[in-house]
């Protein structure tokens, strides 16, 4: 959950809380009457002007709606929360403040029910033009990065590994790929995705992209790089291993590597 939170005093029928972070998670349980959620991190900057939603997969009991200019916008119905992928993207006209209206369901039965989701504003420079609608976290621009930004992948990513593809799967309806990896060397990782299988020894791990990148099966070893969105590693810049090598050597040589990246 996001630490950068503040409570309203319950002096009315809508409770109201503040969040601080650019991104976090919110759990609301046994939901009842409604919970207005302020999004307003502490930054001087208005660089974040994208809100995505994911819910969790038991997500029951309200609809979450975002609140423009005095009017709600339904994000979330009660019935998409048992799409596991499902992540809903909106721009946000305020960037330093975003209000979220989560709505309980009228609820005969008082069983347990929690409307859990999480939460990132991104920056405009990781939404890929008009369609990041669709899925919104595209650090992975269909196209190869030229040496600048592998360079600066290297340095600024939230992972970066060494590996080869073991397969590529696709699911069209969520719009997305995702490559199983069988790696080498982890240089960065900022969650454990990349983790020791206890039988074999070998390090493995998930890395999603977005379907319309058309990602096939290739052979020989890759430096992946990439951020991550919801627990989940999503692929930037991934360069041949042997193509990456000439290129940092050679801007080294220059001092022109804008970090150092530790090769053996």
């Amino acid at each position: 959950p996001c630490s950068g939170l503040s409570r309203e005093p319950r002096s009315r029928a809508v409770e109201q809380i503040h969040l601080r972070c650019t991104e976090g998670s919110l759990e609301w349980m046994y939901p009842a009457r409604a919970l207005r959620v302020v999004l307003e991190p502490n930054l001087a900057s208005a660089r974040h002007t994208t809100v995505c939603i994911k819910p969790a997969s038991d997500f029951q009991g309200a609809s979450i709606y975002m609140e423009r200019a005095g009017q709600l916008y339904l994000v979330v119905s009660e019935a998409e929360g048992a799409r596991p992928h499902h992540v809903s993207c909106f721009s946000a006209h305020t960037p330093q403040r975003v209000a979220l209206f989560l709505q309980a369901s009228p609820q005969r039965d008082i069983s347990r029910r929690t409307a859990s989701f999480q939460y990132e504003l991104l920056s405009n420079q990781s939404t890929a033009g008009p369609d990041f609608k669709k899925m919104a976290l595209v650090e992975a621009m269909c196209r190869p990065c030229d040496n600048t930004e592998l360079l600066m992948a290297i340095c600024s990513s939230d992972f970066v590994v060494k590996g080869s593809i073991r397969n590529v799967s696709h699911d069209s309806e969520n719009h997305m790929s995702q490559v199983d990896v069988s790696v080498q060397k982890v240089y960065r990782q900022k969650n454990q995705i990349f983790q020791q299988e206890e039988g074999s020894g070998e390090w493995r791990g998930p890395i999603r992209t977005l379907l319309q990148c058309k990602v096939k099966k290739g052979g020989g070893d890759f430096l992946f790089t990439g951020n991550e969105h919801f627990g989940e590693a999503w692929l930037g810049c991934a360069p041949r291993f042997k193509d990456f090598m000439l290129v940092y050597q050679a801007a080294r040589e220059r001092g022109a590597n804008p970090c150092e990246f530790e090769l053996n």
